[in-house]
């Protein structure tokens, strides 16, 4: 019945005010913030003091909103006693009397730790004479000798970098030194481990080249690194043995099948680059659900980071920002996840299907339905990794260590008996082969190295990455700077190989020959003998459920194996081997048939890459209704014509290709194909004659379609290609469109207030002006009323000089005509 304001000084950033807010503060004031803007500007003029607190108080807010987004959270009333932090650390007492709601792992300090720490500090800032500052310089964002630790501080740094230099043991066991000694500053160094077996011969241990396929780079796209730097990566880790993960961000074909192809191609939420041909060229494939440095966040990329070269591995437009959407886009449940694990299965049967996931408290209950979705791969993302592509507000605060979330998917996959099917691979700031030994025994199968891997080519940590102003050329586009990297392969290599012999060492020194033979042997654990971690309990770490603590199965295959596309295949493969026999099928398909032409797109990707076939090559008419994802992944040459309805995602990331769908009886309005459909497209047409549900379009980037209808947020986070609604259309149209174009008939005039306006505008086409764009849209619908016989579109063409006045063009704000731009590039093709 009442409101709480909360008067504390210890407010001064986003994170600090969320807590206070999601804990039932109904308003905050932060004095000490207010209090010393103040001071630092008092001789300015009232005027400007106040317009500097309102900046401040702007800031906050800004913060705060971009917090509660990425918990789907739009009104701070909502906010409010949610409880949406992770405990950690906090006795038992002061959980249930401050934070009942809010879930805990590690409980320990108490009232009394607590005030013993203000007492601290309140003694060094006011009694403490021996100081030249009366208060410490703050160190949470920037590394200094003194003040809070920071794991890639500057001798750390220094070191790796000698390491990669020399490739010297001893220089090794320097950087061993300063972060295996460092202290109790994460998670894992209040844990030691005592083997109950004698040490044995080093070389009685595998060899390195085993321990290597267990390695692999972390997930940065090219675009957020350097070209120079992402080859040297996947170049690096191919030579080992290891795995380089493409990013988000596409990939130049030249580089598949030669020794610069990434195994690992990551397909994120807004699917950059995603292509028949690169999705065969993988030998994993990793579905970013989440990454640890910014959880709940999609990727973004800087316009000026988005050279012509980034441009065209992206299909998208030289120097606008790059949005790739949150995942809840294409997730909506375990259910969509299973789907897309399906999708990528059919394209490339060969590849492991990996799913990256953050680690938080209940990560458990998320892993178990990967695994069930039949994922061959759990990724559990810690907090502490991040290369600095991320701003700060990002990275801080967000994602738990990896050791809490990675014990807790071990255990849950072991409590339902599913840790036999799936590989658990964990990341986050490892460095050492004993952070691999301690990852291993709470469960790790396979590790990944980011921030390191970029130390070891240069990378001094500026956390400048967003800005494209990297010094040593590795996080930036810029040619002048891209010009003092003086990083190689080599370099890498030396680190990796001393990595991998300090394992061998350890694992040598407590008796085990495979680094296999430790996995999930938490009992071989044990908590430091120290006073401080003593008032932790670290039980639910070492916690060691009975079961198989590996993978045994290559393959988590689904129970589903698509024989309707394996019989389709069978046709029309002497077409794939000889594309001058073309061949038109007859099926019928019912809704179980999911992801249809996956497979076919995939078995054409490994013959002819990302060209495809001639147009036409092969014709598919199906008629019934199919499943979902129909055309997923298509490619140039394979034409699907389908006489009824299809459910969600159809024509999910096609490069080529047409999906033509129209039921027997058309009726104006009626729905024909689910949600989410032409999402991630990179080419080929999408005709349908009805209505389209949610999210129509969202990443398009190079796809021709029409449809009569769309619900809501479609064109989201569009980039190219062109999207034609003669019909309905729902709220929040082109929320995120950066490029592309979409025609709009809005004979109902009510178009206007459904409109994003953000980034994009709204213009008629009905003026002398704009002649090419109306034959471009006359050509187009006369292009889907031939393929679909629309009733609809035959009205529009019939009376278009009438017609033609209730169209709208919407494109983003401050481009090019992106009308002409297509019309180019397709008389061109």
């Amino acid at each position: 019945s009442v409101s709480i304001v909360a008067k504390t000084g210890e407010v001064y950033d986003p994170h600090a005010a969320c807590v206070l807010l999601s804990f039932g503060a109904t308003a905050i004031y932060p004095y000490m913030l207010y209090a010393t803007i103040c001071n630092d500007y008092s001789h300015l003029e009232l005027n400007s003091i106040s317009a500097l607190l309102k900046n401040s108080q702007k800031a906050l807010n800004s913060g705060i909103l971009k917090i509660m987004s990425k918990m789907g959270i739009s009104t701070v009333s909502s906010y409010r006693n949610s409880s949406l932090h992770d405990v950690i650390g906090l006795s038992e007492d002061i959980c249930k009397d401050c934070f009942p709601n809010a879930d805990s792992m590690i409980c320990g300090l108490t009232y009394e730790d607590i005030d013993e720490q203000i007492s601290k500090y309140h003694k060094i800032a006011f009694k403490d004479k021996n100081r030249l500052f009366p208060l410490e310089v703050g160190t949470n964002f920037i590394s200094a000798n003194t003040g809070e630790y920071h794991d890639f501080n500057a001798q750390v740094i220094k070191s790796i970098q000698q390491v990669a230099k020399s490739a010297n043991w001893k220089d090794f066991e320097h950087l061993k030194f300063l972060v295996d000694n460092r202290d109790k500053k994460m998670i894992r160094d209040y844990l030691y481990f005592k083997s109950d077996k004698s040490p044995i011969d080093l070389s009685k241990v595998e060899s390195k080249k085993n321990i290597f396929k267990r390695i692999s780079t972390a997930a940065m796209s090219c675009g957020s690194i350097s070209i120079e730097v992402h080859e040297a990566l996947a170049e690096a880790m191919n030579r080992l043995g290891g795995m380089s993960n493409s990013g988000e961000g596409g990939e130049d074909k030249n580089r598949f099948d030669t020794i610069k192809n990434s195994k690992i191609k990551q397909i994120a939420s807004g699917r950059f680059g995603v292509t028949p041909g690169y999705l065969a060229s993988a030998s994993e494939i990793q579905i970013k659900v989440a990454q640890g440095a910014k959880p709940g966040e999609g990727g973004q990329l800087p316009g000026h980071k988005v050279t012509s070269m980034i441009a065209t591995l992206r299909h998208t437009t030289l120097g606008v920002t790059l949005i790739s959407p949150p995942p809840h886009h294409d997730i909506y449940s375990i259910e969509d996840l299973a789907q897309l694990i399906f999708d990528l299965k059919q394209v490339n049967p060969t590849a492991r299907i990996s799913v990256k996931l953050v680690s938080t408290i209940g990560v458990g209950t998320i892993a178990t339905g990967v695994a069930k979705a039949y994922a061959d791969k759990i990724i559990i993302s810690g907090g502490d990794g991040g290369t600095g592509a991320a701003p700060l507000s990002s990275i801080k605060h967000t994602g738990n260590p990896w050791e809490l979330g990675l014990c807790e998917a071990h255990n849950a996959l072991k409590a339902n008996s599913l840790r036999e099917f799936v590989t658990l691979e964990t990341d986050g700031g490892l460095k050492t082969g004993l952070d691999i030994i301690k990852a291993a025994m709470l469960g790790a199968e396979s590790f990944t190295f980011g921030t390191g891997a970029l130390v070891t080519l240069g990378c001094i940590y500026l956390r400048a990455c967003h800005t494209n102003k990297c010094t040593v050329g590795v996080a930036t586009q810029n040619e002048l700077l891209r010009e003092h990297f003086d990083g190689t392969v080599q370099k890498v290599m030396n680190y990796f190989e001393l990595l991998i012999e300090d394992v061998r060492r350890i694992l040598a020194s407590i008796g085990y020959r495979r680094l296999e033979d430790i996995i999930g042997r938490s009992d071989l654990l044990k908590v430091i003998d120290d006073k401080f971690a003593k008032k932790f309990d670290f039980d639910f770490l070492l916690s060691n459920l009975d079961g198989d603590n590996t993978c045994k199965h290559k393959s988590n295959v689904p129970f589903d194996k698509n024989q309707f596309e394996h019989k389709v295949l069978k046709s029309i493969y002497k077409t794939i081997e000889n594309p001058k026999n073309k061949i038109v099928i007859q099926e019928n398909i019912c809704n179980l048939n999911r992801s249809f032409g996956a497979r076919i797109s995939g078995e054409i990707a490994k013959f002819y890459g990302d060209d495809g076939l001639d147009e036409d090559s092969i014709k598919i008419n199906l008629t019934g209704v199919a499943g979902q994802s129909l055309g997923a992944f298509l490619i140039k040459g394979v034409s699907i014509k389908l006489s009824g309805y299809a459910n969600d995602y159809v024509g999910k990331s096609m490069s080529g290709g047409k999906i033509i769908i129209s039921p027997k009886n058309q009726k104006t309005g009626f729905g024909v194909i689910g949600n989410t459909c032409l999402y991630g497209a990179t080419g080929g047409k999408l005709f349908a004659s009805g209505t389209a549900g949610e999210r129509f379009g969202v990443r398009n980037s190079g796809a021709i379609s029409v449809v009569e209808g769309v619900g809501d947020h479609a064109c989201e986070y569009m980039t190219g290609g062109v999207v034609v609604i003669i019909g309905e259309c729902g709220i929040n149209f082109g929320a995120g469109m950066t490029g592309g174009v979409a025609f709009v008939f809005d004979k109902n005039k009510d178009f206007v207030d459904k409109l994003n306006r953000e980034l994009v505008e709204m213009i008629r086409i009905d003026t002398d002006d704009t002649d090419r764009q109306r034959h471009y849209l006359k050509k187009i619908l006369s292009d889907y009323q031939n393929e679909t016989g629309s009733k609809t579109a035959q009205y529009i063409i019939d009376n278009f000089r009438e017609e033609i006045r209730y169209f709208w063009v919407v494109q983003a704000k401050n481009t090019d005509n992106h009308v002409e731009l297509l019309r180019s590039k397709e008389d061109k093709d």
